[in-house]
């Protein structure tokens, strides 16, 4: 853990028991001078997009200035996060991704010398992956469908090998005890996949409910399964059932997703957008709303207690990249242990 989240968490130690005039206070203690972008390395309409524009009005109105969300999508989010970390470390460039992302493009090689530790993360909401097909397709169940995927003839649209989508079918694939002969047809980003599957481009995508729950309830989507032990209930769709009900010991690690500002801006910034998280975002009526519409779980953290959270999909993600013959650079340089195969 790096001093300077651990000295932030110390700070909102003594903040929690203040009154609200002296939290309000501890808002103003950065007053940014001029915008703030945070460059989502997806394009608009995605899981990432989504939900840091329901975020981002809500810092702007706190810290007093324009919050700007900038697109910049390709090669799976590494193009964005890459000028997120070459911008000047002054606390005016942020970067929004799931932050497994963020965590392994070192691992995989999209962007050098690079890791979780490199950032102060600040979560807002888990996802979960969901497998589904055009409203039109043969497939009716997850069942029918996992076995045409072991054939050649599937296409699956994602955003690309390191995003979710790409992970989930990835994952599918090892549970299924072996490599699937169904072809990935890689996006910009989760809503463009999504598209694809809805006009029948592809036969079928596995990218987070948060960006198929429109799509499934216009019906032009059939949602098949959700990647998790539990059944994902989403208001005005039916009940989607667990890929445990298929494959009983798929592995389920959530998803989580949020702002990441990386380190060397001053100490004040960070302490400044955690005091306002931990406050503002942690009791959002939008946030709330947008994760009981879409499918996602309401999480917001920040600091070490966000970092906790995330570490279990960070270390299956990793991990996972070594697994499938993707990592070129061993999860431990970056304090990540594997277990052996």
């Amino acid at each position: 853990m790096n001093n300077k989240v651990t000295a932030s968490i110390a700070a909102l130690g003594l903040l929690a028991t203040a009154p609200m005039a002296a939290l309000a206070d501890a808002h103003a203690t950065w007053q940014p001078d001029r915008p703030i972008n945070i460059i989502v390395p997806w394009s608009a309409g995605g899981s990432t997009d989504q939900v840091t524009r329901v975020v981002a009005p809500i810092l702007a109105e706190a810290l007093g200035t324009d919050v700007v969300v900038v697109n910049q999508p390709g090669a799976s989010g590494s193009i964005g996060t890459k000028a997120a970390l070459d911008a000047p470390r002054d606390g005016y460039t942020w970067t929004a991704n799931a932050v497994a992302n963020n965590a392994t493009y070192a691992v995989t090689g999209l962007v050098e010398n690079t890791s979780i530790e490199d950032y102060e993360i600040y979560l807002s909401v888990a996802n979960v992956p969901v497998v589904s097909v055009n409203a039109d397709s043969e497939y009716t169940d997850f069942a029918q469908l996992l076995e045409a995927m072991k054939g050649s003839g599937v296409t699956i649209g994602t955003a690309g090998v390191n995003s979710s989508g790409g992970m989930a079918m990835a994952a599918i694939g090892e549970a299924a005890e072996g490599e699937l002969g169904a072809r990935m047809v890689t996006y910009d980003g989760g809503a463009p996949a999504v598209m694809a599957a809805a006009s029948g481009e592809v036969v079928a995508t596995t990218q987070l409910a948060v960006e198929q729950t429109e799509m499934i309830r216009a019906g032009r989507l059939r949602a098949l399964t959700v990647l998790s032990d539990q059944a994902l209930e989403i208001e005005g769709i039916d009940a989607i059932p667990p890929i445990t009900d298929f494959m009983p010991d798929f592995p389920v690690a959530s998803d989580y997703f949020g702002i990441l500002i990386p380190t060397g801006a001053p100490d004040e910034v960070y302490a400044t957008v955690e005091a306002i998280w931990n406050d503002k975002i942690a009791n959002s009526p939008e946030l709330k709303a947008y994760a009981k519409d879409r499918g996602a779980v309401f999480a917001p953290s920040a600091g070490a207690a966000a970092l906790e959270k995330a570490m279990p999909v960070i270390e299956a993600e990793a991990c996972a990249r070594v697994t499938r013959g993707e990592a070129v650079v061993d999860p431990s340089e970056f304090g990540i242990t594997c277990a052996a195969e």
